[in-house]
């Protein structure tokens, strides 16, 4: 079964050549460089400048509605034939957001409290960022309940990186 890794920016270089990914998603701040690991074409990494802010801050990229059509785009033209890697700079809260917003996208039917769970199961630290998500809810029609899902997780344990993961999808979307 295809999966979704997620990681922090430290890591994406070993990660993408253990696990043999082909496409790349980066959720950083935009004066941050990012090197693409060799593997990884260009037209196959989509690279979304942004902050990890969930209200606007002078001098910050607030995650809004052309991030999430952008990641949702991106998450329909995955072929899931390799993995695919998230990361942003600590692996804990954009790309933990992206791997939710991917799977509630792939796997319409699937109730999102059950995808929040696994992903808290699989890393502690994860703390999906909720303006991230709740952009998201509202353009899958999701209700709300992508948000409440994550508020229902919690936050994370604090840390200076984040527990990398692999999140399972399904080889066809349901």
């Amino acid at each position: 079964m295809p999966a979704i890794h997620v990681c922090a920016l430290s890591k994406i270089q070993a990660t993408a050549q253990a696990i043999g990914a082909r496409s790349l998603v980066t959720l950083i701040n935009f004066k941050t460089m990012v090197q693409r690991p060799d593997a990884i074409a260009a037209e196959r990494h989509l690279f979304l400048a942004m902050s990890d802010i969930v209200s606007p801050q002078d001098g910050h990229i607030l995650p809004d509605a052309e991030h999430v059509t952008a990641l949702l785009a991106f998450a329909k033209a995955w072929d899931r034939r390799e993995p695919l890697l998230i990361h942003c700079f600590a692996g804990v809260s954009r790309s933990t957001a992206a791997a939710f917003i991917f799977a509630c996208a792939l796997e319409p039917a699937r109730a999102e409290s059950s995808i929040a769970a696994q992903i808290r199961s699989l890393s502690p630290t994860a703390t999906p960022n909720a303006r991230l998500v709740a952009v998201a809810d509202a353009q899958l029609g999701r209700d709300g309940r992508m948000s409440a899902a994550i508020q229902d997780i919690g936050r994370g344990e604090d840390c200076f990186e984040g527990v990398p993961f692999a999140l399972a999808v399904p080889v066809h979307a349901a």
